[in-house]
This record gives C-alpha cells, structure tokens and sequence, in this order.
C-alpha cells in the first residue's frame, strides 16, 4: 500500500468520491442526520482537498482509503476517514492516522481531533483502541439530543 498527498494534479474524484460514499454507507439508517458524505459532490471534494490536507491509500492501483485533515488552533482535525470495506480490518485506518499525526507534529500542533456519530459505538471502540479519548458531546442543528461525540488524541 502507497499512501500519497492529493494535490493539484489529482484527477481521480470520480474513484474517491465513490470509495468515500462506500465506506459510509452502512451508517445510512442508523445515524441520524444523514452523513454529510451525501452532500459530496465532484466539485466540493475537489474544493475540500484544496482547502484541507488530504491523501488517499493506494493498493494495486485503486483508491482504497483517505484521510483529510484540517488544522485548527490547538488540533488537527480528522475528517472524512474512510477505508473500502474489503480492505478494514487490515490496518489502513491506523497508518492513515499515522500520516496525520506526522501532519501535526510538523505544524506543532499537539493533539489530533475528530467527531463521530452517537450511534457508532463500534467507531467510539476502535478510536479509544487507537489512543483517542471522549471529550465533548455535540448536536447537530436542530437537534435537541446528543447526535455525534468528539475524541481527541494527545501526541507526546
């Protein structure tokens, strides 16, 4: 597995897009909001790597995970980490983190962050597992209950 920066002369949206939708898909009826991967599109996930930092896991030539990270004052922030479902379970996830962490630590920023969904207790267990621990609980708006949890990691 290659895991390499999305840049300017990235030209592979239609294949993220489609491994960022797939990777997602088993929330649809079980979180509520929808995931906002729904409201991707071609031309606003180009604009997010433009304005985060991105990569994306390549294995025999298909995109097969990404990670975007978006530094914020104090964090890096997580977002949209997302594996095919035949490659989890095979430690993709945790070397994508790896590569934000190395973001991190070259902007000196000392902990990553990132946000998931109430309902996702199986995403709550591998976060902790990977050294993440709950710190806030947040609601979407117009939602009066708990709707997602954030977690953060310390990097020493």
């Amino acid at each position: 597995m290659e895991i390499i920066r999305i840049g300017e002369d990235f030209r592979r949206w239609d294949e993220l897009l489609a491994l960022i939708l797939s990777s997602f898909a088993y929330m649809d009826g079980i979180i509520d909001p929808p995931s906002s991967a729904h409201r991707l599109t071609l031309a606003s996930l180009a604009q997010k790597a433009r304005d985060e930092i991105a990569f994306a896991a390549i294995e025999n030539g298909r995109i097969t995970g990404c990670v975007f990270c978006k530094p914020e004052p104090g964090f890096l922030y997580i977002g949209k980490l997302a594996v095919a479902p035949a490659s989890q379970g095979k430690g993709m996830g945790r070397r994508l983190l790896s590569v934000a962490e190395a973001i991190a630590r070259e902007r000196g920023l000392p902990a990553l962050r990132l946000e998931t969904r109430i309902e996702l207790t199986g995403n709550h267990a591998a976060f902790a597992r990977w050294g993440f621990a709950r710190t806030a609980e947040n609601s979407h708006p117009g939602f009066t209950r708990t709707t997602s949890i954030e977690m953060q990691k310390r990097l020493t």
